[in-house]
Parts: structure tokens; sequence; C-alpha cells
């Protein structure tokens, strides 16, 4: 969510400043604000805004700042509302500056004490105490990195900090726990971000910092220290981030329509180099994949949101070709509670930043629990949760600009169904039946083509959803969380209030809520309880409900007045929740085109939500 990025250069900084800001919008954010120290100067000047990156350039326009030194932030409010007192930087006496994402849990105790020192507060957050504790560290004649090194010793929960000083021009200094935070190589300059995607305009060279790690950045060099404050020397890694189209619009309206256009490739590359024309690619899961695998007999499964979603498909694909138990979990509700652990038991995460705080925090629980292993899918190669799982498959979905999930998704499902394949493979799966799955994901890029080109056929189907307030989305079987997330969709960007069922509990309760005001959207691939749903939808329109189709051309299901039928692409049982998740994304991204909204950041949502 809240976006980092300072710089130490011989050079004016607040261009590369606001343009990194601008890279992080993708994260959800209320304000944004940047400080720098003057060349030949020894003061700290700063600007703040609220609303978006555009509002910091403009008022920047009008009244520049110049400096070699630099830290700017986009925040999204946790502690205080999103005035511009709670905007970052925050500033201490003057001369110590502060950037935070994350949350300082003990503020409130260290604030009283800071207080009683002398130290007044202008804002409501947490973060203003880590400038005036530095500050307060600092003024008793220690180096900047050191009053540091004492400061988050103090702290309790998660942070991400990039602080600089006046006294100390040509000096940034960072930590990190629970919080990612990288430092960019370049020449004569360096660079802090909380992405490395928002220094891909100054270098390609990054070192990824380690779970409490400490670190200096000068024009000169970069120093880090370990949390047991010795210094230590983390690898320089060179990111091929991507080119500057991933991260642009290009000619379509907003990235999530370039994002849902983009998943025939995402598919593709997904499935590069990990499947042959018969067989899944075991080493694509790691180095150690067949020693973990080999001693799996039970999968536990926890994400949040959307990758939940993804997680439920799984368990069926998982229960039904790897014939072993799958438990699917919310992250936030795992790690809050006593868990009992199967024996020789896998435990997956799944996150598109791989910084989702209560994944994290569940995957660091699991650890420590009895699993014989875990493993991440992810989209972000040197994130905090590849890096601290046993193996990791990524998803090659290249940058997701869109708050909203869409080819995360796909390729989520893509990588799961690889997972499932390559379990199932050790307990029964024959080679005839792994070479018929195969195939049909060798052949699923093109279906995923073929299915986007009914988006003028959607577009139109969505203006009657405009002036609706209510939608029900019905699934059965994998295809249930596919309704769960053409539901979560919907309200998420056009704020439609929309709920996922399962069709068979339509009779134990969300039917009391159809009428003609309610669309129903129905999922209707040609599987075997295509009949059972079917007796599900004529019970929707016995209650005069309005029902929308996107059925496969084989299940005969028909046009008739108050059903609206859209045929998808034929394709394999198991491969379905992939097909139909598409129409779902195209329904809920016209849907709020014409109502409005902001489609790429909706209202009080974050594309990483890195704090509880």
């Amino acid at each position: 969510m809240c976006g980092i990025v300072g710089a130490a250069a011989r050079r004016d900084v607040p261009g590369i400043l606001l343009e990194g800001l601008k890279r992080l919008e993708y994260r959800g954010y209320d304000s944004a604000g940047l400080s720098v120290i003057p060349a030949n100067a020894r003061r700290v000047d700063r600007r703040r805004t609220v609303g978006k990156v555009k509002e910091l350039a403009d008022s920047l326009a009008k009244s520049p700042l110049a400096g070699h030194t630099g830290i700017a932030h986009t925040r999204w409010a946790t502690h205080g509302a999103p005035l511009e007192k709670n905007a970052h930087p925050h500033l201490s006496r003057g001369r110590v500056s502060v950037v935070h994402n994350g949350i300082i849990e003990n503020f409130e105790a260290i604030r009283e004490e800071l207080k009683a020192k002398g130290y007044s507060f202008d804002s409501d957050t947490d973060s203003e105490v880590i400038a005036h504790l530095i500050d307060s560290l600092y003024g008793e004649g220690r180096k900047l990195v050191d009053a540091v090194r004492l400061a988050v010793k103090r702290f309790d929960g998660a942070y991400a900090i990039a602080v600089m000083a006046s006294d100390e021009p040509g000096v940034l200094v960072g930590a990190r726990v629970g919080s990612p935070l990288v430092v960019g190589i370049g020449i004569g300059e360096n660079f802090l971000a909380s992405d490395a995607l928002a220094l891909r305009p100054v270098t390609d060279r990054f070192i990824f910092l380690e779970e409490g790690d400490l670190v200096e950045v000068t024009t000169d060099g970069v120093s880090v220290w370990s949390l047991a404050d010795e210094s230590v020397v983390r690898a320089t890694v060179r990111v091929k981030i991507g080119s500057a189209d991933e991260v642009d619009k290009g000619n379509y309206r907003h990235h999530m329509l370039k994002e849902i256009h983009e998943q025939p490739g995402v598919v593709r590359r997904t499935l590069e180099g990990r499947i042959t024309k018969k067989h899944v690619l075991e080493p694509a899961f790691g180095v150690r994949a067949k020693e973990i695998f080999d001693a799996i007999d039970a999968v536990t499964i926890v994400a949040c949101g959307s990758s939940f979603y993804t997680g439920s498909v799984a368990k069926y694909w998982i229960e039904s070709i790897a014939k072993i138990p799958c438990t699917v979990e919310i992250a936030s509700e795992y790690r809050y509670r006593d868990v009992a652990v199967p024996p020789r038991s896998l435990f997956v995460t799944i996150s598109q930043s791989g910084e989702t705080a209560d994944t994290l925090a569940a995957l660091r629980i699991a650890k420590s629990a009895g699993y014989s292993a875990t493993l991440a899918i992810c989209n972000v190669a040197m994130s905090s949760l590849v890096r601290e799982s046993d193996t990791a498959l990524m998803l090659e979905a290249g940058p997701e600009i869109g708050v909203a999930s869409t080819k995360a998704f796909v390729a989520q499902l893509v990588d799961l169904l690889l997972l499932a394949i390559l379990l199932g493979r050790r307990r029964g799966l024959t080679n005839d039946q792994e070479a018929e799955l195969v195939a049909a994901l060798n052949g699923l890029p093109d279906l995923v083509e073929h299915t986007l080109a009914l988006d003028d056929v959607i577009a139109k189907l969505a203006e009657r959803f405009v002036d609706r307030e209510h939608a029900l989305f019905l699934g059965r079987g994998p295809l249930f969380p596919v309704a769960l997330e053409g539901a979560l969709k919907l309200k998420e960007i056009s704020y439609i209030h929309a709920e996922g069922y399962a069709a068979g509990e339509l009779k134990h309760g969300p039917l009391a809520l159809v009428d003609e005001q309610m669309p129903v959207v129905a999922v209707a691939p040609n599987d075997d309880l295509l009949e059972k749903l079917q007796s599900n939808l004529q019970v929707v329109r016995a209650r005069g409900g309005e029902l929308i189709v996107f059925a496969d051309p084989a299940t005969g299901i028909k046009p008739e007045p108050g059903v609206t039928v859209i045929h998808l692409p034929a394709v394999h049982d198991v491969l379905a929740p992939v097909i139909y998740t598409v129409p779902l994304q195209l329904l809920a991204y016209h849907a709020a085109v014409l109502k409005g909204t902001d489609v790429d950041q909706p209202r009080n949502l974050a594309k990483s939500v890195t704090v509880e």
C-alpha cells in the first residue's frame, strides 16, 4: 500500500522521487509528499498534498523544490484521517525527516515519553514518533545511522523507514522489519524504495534488504547491518523489471482493462518452461521440488482476498487429481487460532505482491508449526514471501497496476493446477491423464483469447447493472469460488453490492432476496454438476429473477424472456475456472466504467495490503 522512494545523488532528486511515486500509485494511497535537503544548505524543505501524486506534482511545478538528497512517500491511512498534517514525510525540529510504511504498535507509549521531553506532535499518526525519537537520540551527539539503530530497537510492529537529517546531507538511513525495503545501486548515486519498480528509470541493480536490516546509503556507497548489528554484505542483483509499456496503459482506457487483455500472454509465460506436450516439469518448482512433493500427504493453502478464491479452486483440483486432503484458510483468521497440522503437510501461500502482511505472518507461524515444507506462489521474485519460503513458483504476470487483481488471479490458477498435477503424479494420476491435462493447458491461451472476443457483448450487457444496487453470482463445484471472485470484482470497482453463492445454497437464504431488481449471474460449464445447476436456475426464474448465464455451448441452456445466455468456448472441465473468470472480470470492468468510478484505484482499497 504505502510507497517509499529515497535518493542520495549529485543532481537534483525531486523529479526522481516524483517518478518513483507515480510508479507506486498501484499500491493505493490517499496523500503524497516529499522532502529534500537543498545543496549547500542545512535545512529540510518539505511539500505534502492530499490526493493523487498529480496534486503533489502540480504543487511543485508552481513552487519547485531542489536538493540532492530526498525522500518521498505515498500514504494509505491507518492512523489519522487523510489530511495534510498526517501525510509523510514527517519532520522533527526541522532537521530529521522520516517516511514510514507499516504500523508502530507501541507508538502511544513512546509519544508520551517524547512529550515529557518537550516534543510536540502535529499529526494523528504513529509515524511521527519515529521522527521525534530519532531526533532525540540524534541530538545526543550520535551519527544519524546510530540514532536510527537505537530507535528501531524500541519499536513493536512492522515498518520500513527512510530517514535523512539536514546536518548530514548526502546520507539516507533505512531499516525494515515486516515491510519491504530495497536499495537501488547507481553510479555516484544510490536509492531506497519499498518496491524495485519505483527505481526502474534510474537503475536495474538492487540489494533486497533482509528482515531486521539497517542500511546507510550515500552517493559513494551502501553499508548494511543485520538485526544483530553486525556488518553484512547483501548480494547485489540485476533485475529486469520490464519494459515501459508494462506499467503504462498503452491504448487502453484503464490499467485493469489492459491487464484483462494481457491474460493470454500471461498464461503463455506462466506455462513456458514448465510443461512439455505431455508432462509438467517438476524442476519449475525449485531444486527441492521432488524432495518436498515426495514427502507430502496433505496441503494447507493460506491467502487473502482474490488469492483465497484461487486457493479455493485449487482445493477441488488437489483433492480430485492428487487424492489428498486440502484445507484452504483465510490468512487473517489462520494466524490467530490454534491450528492442527496434518502430518507430512505442505504449506502453500498465495500472494500477488508477496508482501501481504497477514499471509506473511501466517507463513512465519507455519514455519515453526510442524509443516513439512512451505511453497509460495507469487508475482514478485524477490518479495519477502518468496525469500522466506522453502520453494516458490512465480506467476510471470508482469506488474499488475490495477488494484483489483485480474491477470495475477488467472496466473495463480494456472500455477495451482500445475501443483495439483505434480502431486497427483505420485498418487495414481496416469501418464495418459497427465497428458490430457497438459494438452488442455497448452491450448488455454488461445481459449482465453477467444473469450476476450466477447468484450463488446459484455460491455453492452453491463448497461443492465448501472441502476442496480445488488447482484447475485452462482456457481457449483470449482466454479463456486469463481462466482465469489466475480461478485468481489463487481463490488470492488463498481460499488454495487454483490454476493457469490454455491448455487445449491439458494434455498438456504439468498433466494429471499431474488426479484426482478436483482440480476443473478451464473457460470455454467458442461460438467457433472450441470443438471443440478440448471435446477437451481429454474428456481430463480420461478421467483421472477433476471438470469444472466455464461455457458458452454453444449449445455443446451437457451435464451428466453428473463434469461440471457452468453456462450463461452468449450473447455476441458478442469480448466473451466480459468475461462469462466474472464467474462466476470469484463462485466465488473464495464459496469464500473458506466458508473464512473475510479476503476484502477477504487475507494478505500489498496493493492498490496502490508498491514493487518
